[in-house]
């Protein structure tokens, strides 16, 4: 028994300190523009940052975000999985037009996804509720969005 405590005990901290690391991993950043907003976005272009995105996040700045940059153009779908803040989401196509915006719940394991019928490049991450406040709709083109390869 002591030895199935201890090694739940080391597996506990780990968790803890993964989640901890995985937090404090930097990310490029770049300013995008939505109309006259300017978002201070965090840049998720690898596998592993894409995985990770705002994971154990605790709170993000009112105009803070993430813009993850996909490989190719496709659906895409989104999930909260260990992600502690409430999110909106944008999908936005190569040319940098939203194509719909999705609220996701913290926690969830709900898919959240592109519409099917328009291959997107890149998804906008940003506080619940924060695309709906600035008046930010599908059609919008953002601005500064980072290069594809």
């Amino acid at each position: 028994m002591k030895i199935f405590l201890a090694t739940l005990s080391a597996s506990v901290l780990l968790a803890v300190a993964g989640g901890a690391a995985a937090q404090n991993q930097q990310f490029a950043t770049t300013q995008l523009s939505a109309g006259m907003h300017l978002i201070k976005a965090e840049v998720a272009v690898s596998e592993a940052q894409r995985e990770q995105g705002l994971m154990f996040r605790e709170s993000m700045s009112a105009n803070a975000g993430m813009v993850f940059v996909f490989d190719t153009p496709a659906t895409q779908c989104m999930w909260m999985k260990n992600t502690l803040l409430p999110l909106s989401v944008a999908f936005i196509d190569a040319d940098g037009k939203i194509i719909n915006i999705e609220d996701m719940q913290a926690q969830t394991l709900d898919s959240h996804c592109s519409k099917k019928a328009v291959p997107v490049r890149y998804a906008l991450e940003m506080n619940l509720g924060w695309f709906k406040q600035k008046n930010i709709k599908p059609g919008t083109v953002l601005g500064n969005l980072p290069p594809l390869h």
